[in-house]
C-alpha cells in the first residue's frame, strides 16, 4: 500500500475531536461554500461535497439547513483560509489550516502555541513543500471492480485506490472505497463519480507528509502537547506534521 493508505491508517488511530468541534469546522466549511458559488448545492459543487461531509458525521439536517441558511445572509461575515507553517520540538514541521473571521487574533494565539511549547512559527513557504497536498473520496464499494475504477480513474491522475473499514453507530464494520489523487483533480473525479452515479460519503483535502521522523515516546508528548493546543482552537481547521505516528 502508499502513503496515503499508511497516512489514513494512523490518522484514524488518534483521539478525534468532539463532535461539536466537527460541526463547527462543517459550518465554516459551509459558510465559505456559500460566499463562493451561492446556496443551492445542484449549482455548488464544493457546497455540495460539504453536505455529504456534514451526513457522513451525522449532523442532523435541520442544522445544515440553518447553516446554509445563515450563510446567505449579508451580515454573516466570511472566513478566509489561511495558513500557518512551523516547526515543533525536535525537528518536526507543523503544518496549520485554519479559517478565520480574525486573522489577528488567529496569528497571536497560533504563535502563542507554538512559543509555549518550545516550537517556532516559521514563514510562509517554510514547510508547505515537505507536505503534498491531496484530495481524497470516500465512495461505497459495493459492487465496484476496483481495478477496473483504477483503470477508469488513472486519467484524472488518481494516484491510490483502497478498500477502507470503519465501524458505523451500531459497533458494526463498514467497508468502503478510498480514493487519492492531488489536489487539483477534485473537480474532475467529483464530477465523474457523481455522473457514473457512485454513491460519495464523504470527500475532502488532506496533506500528507513526504517524509516522516520517527521520535522516541518522550519525544512525542513534547510535540503532542503543541498539536493538541492547535487542535483545541476553534479557528483551526486541520493540523498535518512530520512526526512518524504508530498504526498499532
Amino acid at each position: 500500500m502508499g502513503r496515503a493508505f499508511e497516512f489514513r491508517k494512523a490518522r484514524k488511530m488518534k483521539r478525534w475531536s468532539a463532535m461539536s468541534k466537527a460541526f463547527t469546522r462543517i459550518g465554516k466549511d459551509i459558510v465559505m461554500a456559500v460566499k463562493e458559488g451561492g446556496p443551492d448545492p445542484d449549482s455548488n459543487s464544493r457546497l455540495r461535497a460539504v453536505i455529504q461531509n456534514a451526513k457522513s458525521v451525522n449532523m442532523p439536517k435541520d442544522n445544515i439547513e440553518r447553516a446554509i441558511k445563515r450563510a446567505s445572509d449579508k451580515n454573516q461575515g466570511d472566513y478566509k483560509e489561511v495558513l500557518f507553517e512551523g516547526y515543533a520540538q525536535h525537528g518536526i514541521a507543523v503544518l496549520i489550516e485554519t479559517a478565520t473571521d480574525n486573522n489577528t487574533r488567529t496569528v497571536a494565539n497560533v504563535r502563542s502555541y507554538f512559543n509555549k511549547c518550545d516550537g517556532s512559527l516559521g514563514t510562509s513557504g517554510s514547510v508547505v513543500f515537505m507536505f503534498d497536498h491531496t484530495c481524497n473520496f470516500k465512495i461505497k464499494g459495493d459492487d465496484l471492480d476496483l481495478e477496473e475504477l483504477e483503470l477508469e480513474l488513472i486519467d484524472f491522475g488518481v494516484e491510490e485506490i483502497f478498500e477502507d473499514t470503519d465501524e458505523n453507530e451500531a459497533g458494526e464494520e463498514e467497508t468502503s472505497v478510498m480514493i487519492y489523487a492531488p489536489f487539483e483533480s477534485f473537480g474532475s473525479i467529483q464530477k465523474y463519480l457523481e455522473d457514473n452515479n457512485i454513491d460519495i460519503v464523504s470527500s475532502g483535502f488532506e496533506r500528507i507528509p513526504q517524509v516522516t521522523k520517527k521520535l522516541t515516546p518522550e519525544q512525542v508528548e513534547d510535540v503532542e502537547k503543541l498539536i493538541e493546543r492547535l487542535e483545541e482552537d476553534d479557528d483551526v481547521q486541520n493540523v498535518y506534521h512530520t512526526m512518524e505516528e504508530t498504526t498499532e
